[in-house]
């Protein structure tokens, strides 16, 4: 921020005269932008997060704002500068509360630019892509830079201004206000105001769009606020605007000037997704505030308005024809009539005035309307207020803080303890049933090896996270090492049985066999021995002889 000294003296005299134009464009499906045009200050709001978010995110912006229009800053720009960082502050903690209420809106940001009077100084807050421009005696100055990818590219040398206007990430905004992990605090600066000054803000619909020499041209040769706006987004329609564009132009201006010339009363302007609902933004500024004019259908050269304003122009050369026609045809009247009355009531709404909550009470009217943002007090008298800076308010929103953080620690509560509950749950269903095929694997048994005999064990031979569901009952005689390789290997996996009697049974018939191989073995190692003596017996005599008797033929 500056440093500045405060001063006083042309703050008497000095105002700003403004206007605002937004339209949705050829493109976009609903505004977003959102503008505000006053005598103490001007703003414009670009929103983003699709069609529920965007608009939301930028009318939170401006009726956070808002409020600077009402307050009498004694010429005190430290102050104002202070009010205008913490209103967008503000802003962006209203823009998260309502994100995390409504989780349709999450991911909703804006931009924001806004320039108040104080003091003969000019106080200008920016965050994001949209833009400030002043032009000051016949030269533009480019008052703001954008928080984009592109101008970081820029300012990095790696892109030149004209290959940014092209570029694939243009649209890529580094810094707004929303929903988002970024630090929402404004750049702010203050510049002395000098009379004739005059302000242009816009959206990136326009600026994208147009070149600073065509905007220094119009700023410069139309006078008149409301002509210059609507020719400033004409032609950035018309040079192939793809999104909402949003122009505020506001002029210094001396009080005995505006006498002199006559300007009209100076009512607060509110464009775009803001101007849905004026009585919040008039009970704010505590003073009527006005629907901002809609773009001039014959500013406009769609292919789809050409065709519209043709198709109107025979009309109105068939109307003398259509009236003697309706004459005889009531139906057909009558939807002239409808056509007619529709015509009218889009009159009415551009040029619609909202008074503020007291007058509308003095009137009758005693509703205030729910914004979704700043609860509603009924006071004593019957009357209802939702300005924020009322005490009763202020303190009814303390109170909806309270209980909103009472609601998220019991909400959070109650999900502990279901969580905590499902746990439980599966540690008992894991309890129960591990305890169930323990007690059923008790109920088995099988025969194995241990200290390497046969030995009886009872359970299942397997283990489950390292414990044993088995134990050894009974170790028998019987030796594995003098079993053939078959049993050995069925010991090894496992014999299972059924019942501790049937295990015993097998553990005998695995006995009784290897008795028998012992005594089969015993036998074959006999029978070899008997055989030879056997030969040698029987050959004997036949040796004695054939040694001692002759040969004879």
């Amino acid at each position: 921020m500056s440093e500045t000294t405060p001063v006083t003296s042309s703050r008497e005299d000095l105002f700003i005269y403004s206007t605002t134009v937004s339209d949705i464009g050829y493109v976009r499906s609903n505004n977003q932008d959102s503008s505000f045009a006053g005598q103490s200050l001007i703003a414009m709001c670009d929103g983003m997060g699709g069609h529920a978010g965007g608009d939301t995110a930028s009318t939170i912006a401006i009726r956070s704002l808002a409020h600077i229009e009402y307050d009498d800053q004694g010429g005190d720009v430290q102050r104002l500068a202070q009010m205008m960082e913490t209103s967008v502050i503000a802003a962006h903690d209203a823009i998260v509360g309502k994100a995390k209420r409504e989780h349709r809106l999450a991911g909703m940001g804006t931009t924001v630019t806004a320039v108040a009077l104080a003091g003969g100084y000019w106080v200008l807050a920016h965050i994001g892509d949209s833009r400030a421009y002043l032009l000051r005696d016949g030269h533009l100055l480019r008052m703001t830079q954008d928080h984009s990818y592109v101008q970081h590219l820029i300012n990095t040398g790696r892109i030149s201004p004209a290959e940014a206007k092209s570029h694939p990430q243009r649209n890529v905004v580094m810094r707004v206000l929303g929903d988002f992990d970024i630090d929402p605090r404004p750049d702010i600066s203050v510049r002395k105001a000098q009379v004739g000054d005059r302000w242009m803000l816009c959206s990136d619909g326009l600026c994208g769009v147009l070149e600073d020499s065509t905007i220094s041209q119009a700023l410069s040769s139309i006078s008149d606020q409301g002509e210059c706006a609507q020719q400033l987004v004409t032609m950035a329609l018309k040079g192939g605007s793809t999104d909402n564009v949003t122009v505020v132009i506001g002029d210094a201006t001396l009080s005995s000037d505006a006498t002199a010339i006559e300007l009209p009363q100076q009512t607060p302007l509110v464009g775009g997704a803001a101007s849905s609902n004026l009585e919040a933004i008039a009970d704010i500024v505590h003073e009527p505030v006005a629907a901002a004019p809609k773009l001039r259908d014959e500013a406009t050269t769609s292919p789809a308005k050409r065709a519209a304003a043709l198709t109107q122009s025979l009309q109105d050369q068939e109307a003398p024809a259509a009236r003697d026609e309706a004459a005889h045809n009531p139906a057909q009247g009558e939807r002239s009539h409808k056509a007619e009355q529709a015509d009218d009531e889009d009159e009415s709404q551009s040029a619609r005035i909202v008074e503020p909550s007291q007058t509308r009470e003095e009137s009758g009217d005693r509703n205030v309307p729910d914004t979704g943002e700043i609860p509603i007090v009924h006071k004593k008298d019957g009357s209802a207020t939702a300005d924020p800076y009322d005490p009763e308010v202020a303190k009814a929103i303390r109170r909806e803080h309270l209980q909103q953080r009472k609601s998220e620690r019991s909400h959070r509560r109650h999900i502990r303890m279901i969580v905590a509950g499902a746990i439980v749950a599966v540690l008992a269903l894991l309890t129960g049933g591990s305890y169930a095929a323990y007690s059923w694997s008790q109920g088995q048994y099988y025969l194995g090896e241990d200290r390497s005999v046969v030995t009886i064990y009872q359970g299942v031979p397997t283990n489950v996270f390292g414990l044993s569901l088995s134990h050894p009952v009974h170790h028998t005689e019987v030796k594995v090492g003098d079993l053939p390789q078959s049993w050995r290997e069925q010991l090894r996996q496992g014999i299972t049985v059924s019942t501790y009697e049937q295990a015993q049974e097998h553990a005998d018939l695995i006995r009784r066999e290897s008795h028998n191989l012992k005594s089969d073995q015993a036998k074959a190692s006999q029978s070899p021995s008997s055989d030879a003596s056997k030969s040698s017996a029987q050959q004997a005599p036949v040796a004695s002889l054939a040694e001692g008797v002759p040969f004879t033929r």
